[in-house]
């Protein structure tokens, strides 16, 4: 049993598609940016609210009673190395970058049936709106109302082979149009992983879009994906290249800092990283730090998938 509840049943979508329409209309959300890093957005308390960048209190929430952020928060506070370390910067670079088109996702390696997928061929799988979570790595969080479809769906048709155990993400590769491939301090491109259990979980999806609308480049357009119970940096953004395969993969964090960022990545309290605290967090737009919940508040749909697991050395 999930715990996704659909946006629809929390606000209707007109109220907030016409919530961005007229943001735009004000210039405040064109080319915005969504995950960030460590530092933290002022607090709604210390910023004007009006109701076009606030969502009415209780009105939008996830099951836990949270309000969902913004979308000029969502859009406005990301990590995106591709483009800049400046997670507030992200939003002003990307209106100068012209993603390739047509997008193209290859899906191979251990698969009975290997392709490759256009936005429109993707569009089967139809699109299931999600409020989840997001926990980064760098104690900060947020409520994002994600439109998308289990990552499950589009494996199946697939059809891993018996060797396969993990799934192999990897985004786009563009030092020419992104600036931040250009520095090799990091093994771009960016790349992830999931072990093939946690692929298939129905709580990770691809996602394509949030608040009822197409995904920003920022918040990792035209694909990317979310898995809301790890830290965010597993949520890889422009998934250009899709492999199912029979060993552990490497991360571009497991290269860059072993030390710091495991495979597994799941939100842990009790695991501390190497320079902070993960047992409270920031929620972006509010003043107090909250306490961190063990997989994020998911743990009774996923704790299944770790049993006999030592946590503390599969961080």
């Amino acid at each position: 049993m999930t715990r996704h509840i659909p946006s629809s049943e929390i606000t209707p979508r007109h109220v907030y598609v016409s919530r961005r329409k007229f943001i735009r209309g004000l210039g405040l959300a064109t080319g915005a940016l969504a995950l960030a890093a460590c530092g933290a957005l002022p607090s709604r308390e210390g910023r004007s609210a009006t109701p076009t960048t606030m969502p009415q209190a209780g009105a939008m929430t996830d099951e836990l009673g949270d309000p969902i952020n913004t979308y000029e928060e969502i859009t406005t506070y990301n990590n995106f190395y591709e483009f800049t370390t400046d997670k507030e910067g992200v939003a002003r670079m990307v209106k100068e970058y012209a993603r390739p088109e047509p997008w193209k996702v290859t899906v191979g390696g251990l698969v009975n049936n290997p392709r490759v997928y256009d936005l429109d061929d993707l569009r089967k799988f139809g699109e299931e709106e999600r409020v989840y979570r997001l926990r980064c790595v760098e104690a900060w969080s947020m409520v994002i109302p994600w439109l998308g479809f289990p990552l499950r769906k589009l494996l199946e048709e697939v059809e891993p082979a018996s060797q396969a155990r993990y799934v192999r993400f990897e985004a786009i590769y563009d030092p020419d149009g992104l600036p931040g491939q250009r520095i090799d301090w990091y093994n771009w491109p960016y790349v992830e992983g999931l072990r093939l259990d946690e692929a298939m979980h129905d709580l990770t999806i691809l996602a394509t879009g949030l608040y009822g609308e197409p995904l920003p480049m920022q918040n990792g357009a035209p694909v990317r994906l979310v898995v809301p119970w790890k830290y965010g940096f597993k949520s890889i953004k422009s998934i250009v290249k899709i492999d199912l395969v029979a060993e552990q993969p490497v991360s571009l964090w497991m290269a860059a800092a072993p030390h710091e960022y495991g495979f597994y990545a799941n939100v842990n309290p009790d695991v501390p990283h190497p320079r902070w605290s993960q047992r409270t967090e920031r929620r972006i737009g509010e003043l107090k730090r909250r306490e961190t919940l063990p997989f994020n508040g998911y743990a009774e749909e996923v704790a299944y998938l770790y049993e006999g697991m030592d946590l503390r050395k599969n961080y």
